[in-house]
């Protein structure tokens, strides 16, 4: 059982976290090396040895290794990116890096995503040494760089360049599940990821004829993209339920006494009212665009155009992505990847995810837990290629009014100490018994 100590760090080390700026603005401007040295410091200090390691200057990965008590087991991947996205501090209420605690609450950028998650998995291995506990398997910490850019210098640059460290490592957790979802009817589901769609960041390019604003153009590079870039925002890609959203629509319409009718799964979420946003956006691909880039000056057509394109696939439909998108974009507009990484799909019905439950529920007995997919990445993906399945565990219990996904990306970001407190119990007691 994790201690008065355990809870009083972890709202010290997320607030300490939150201090050290580490917004990564993509294209390598970042910096977590001072964020790095404060986690391997704690971890040293709890008897650990923690190795720092840099693919790019300055942007620092952390990786350590708890030994458990059944060497013949398999090894646990506990997993935090460092990185966080930019927060204009004009916007906020308070400023994003000042880790302020206030009427209970801890204000920051990192404090759901995800500098709450690595402070409590330093309080807990921390809790750990005091009072001579081990788990029972062993259990591999790595607090990432880059995460929110392309993971090139963070979790694809450890996998790919030392694969070792996770020797024995079969399973992974990290951030995104196990937070509580008020359904305003009174319900408080937990879900638990178990799947990503993949990442498909697509640069699309338009080529015509450069030329005079007052001619008449018919290879006109903006009119081209356009055309392509509305044909992809406004196409309706088909359903394709996986065996990880099928799970999640059966144990949601159990729960809520929905007969369960995969055959027609918009009627089945339109039934399921608030819930069905933990499921929506992870039923079929979406490509939504999101940048637009061309000219130099009014009066002048230029002879290229591009736009990205925010794409995600469904495990086993990259394929169908990859065609619907040469479809879409016809014979006068190119497109390819910016950044790819895979979809992944892991077990609902293994030991690890049924401890995982276990877990949550014994410390929130009133709440449901249920599977879900996200709609997004995380390091997960990358650590893949080491065949370390994934899951989405941040446990935290919420109150009503707060909107966790909401809040990933967004202002005023924050969370409750109660929530911090409640996310190092369920993490402590599932860890000494994965």
């Amino acid at each position: 059982m994790a201690d008065q100590q355990a809870l009083d760090e972890v709202v010290r080390f997320t607030s300490d976290l939150i201090r050290i700026d580490t917004t990564n603005r993509g294209g390598g401007d970042c910096r977590e090396r001072p964020a790095a040295e404060y986690a391997a410091a704690r971890l040293a200090e709890a008897g650990l040895e923690p190795v720092l390691l840099e693919r790019t200057e300055g942007r620092t990965n952390v990786v350590a290794r708890v030994a458990g008590t059944d060497p013949a087991a398999d090894a646990l991947l506990l997993h935090g990116h460092l990185d966080v996205v930019p927060a204009e501090a004009a916007d906020w209420s308070t400023h994003p890096f000042s880790g302020e605690v206030r009427d209970g609450v801890v204000w920051g950028r990192g404090a759901v995503d995800m500098k709450n998650m690595d402070a409590m998995i330093l309080a807990v291995v921390r809790g750990w040494a005091r009072h001579g506990e081990r788990p029972r398997r062993d259990v591999v910490i790595a607090f990432t760089a880059d995460e929110e850019a392309s993971a090139e210098d963070g979790s694809g640059f450890l996998a790919d360049r030392h694969p070792e460290l996770f020797e024995g490592c079969t399973e992974g957790v990290s951030e995104s599940g196990a937070f509580t979802f008020h359904d305003g009817a009174g319900r408080q589901l937990y879900p638990i990821a178990a799947g990503e769609r993949g990442t498909g960041w697509l640069k699309l390019t338009a080529r015509g004829r450069a030329g005079h604003g007052s001619k008449v153009n018919r290879e006109n590079a903006v009119t081209r993209l356009a055309a392509a870039v509305t044909r992809i925002g406004e196409h309706e890609w088909p359903l394709r339920p996986t065996p990880t959203v099928r799970a999640a629509l059966t144990e949601l319409a159990a729960l809520y006494g929905i007969e369960t009718d995969l055959t027609d799964v918009d009627a089945l979420l339109d039934k399921l009212g608030p819930a069905a946003k933990l499921v929506e956006a992870t039923v079929r691909n979406s490509a939504n665009p999101t940048m637009l880039d061309a000219g130099y000056k009014l009066n002048v057509i230029p002879g290229e155009a591009t736009a990205f394109i925010d794409g995600r696939y469904l495990p086993g439909a990259e394929d169908e992505f990859r065609a619907t998108l040469d479809r879409l974009t016809g014979p006068d507009v190119d497109w390819e990847f910016a950044h790819r990484e895979v979809a992944l799909q892991s077990p609902v019905d293994a030991p690890t995810y049924a401890r995982m439950r276990a877990a949550v529920e014994e410390f929130a007995p009133e709440g449901h837990v249920v599977p879900y997919c996200m709609s997004g990445g995380t390091d997960a993906k990358q650590f893949s290629r080491l065949g370390i399945t994934g899951y989405g565990f941040t446990p935290l219990r919420l109150p009503a009014g707060y909107d966790y996904q909401a809040l990933f990306h967004g202002v005023d970001e924050r969370v409750p100490v109660d929530a911090l407190h409640f996310g190092v119990r369920v993490l402590d007691r599932f860890l000494r018994t994965a």
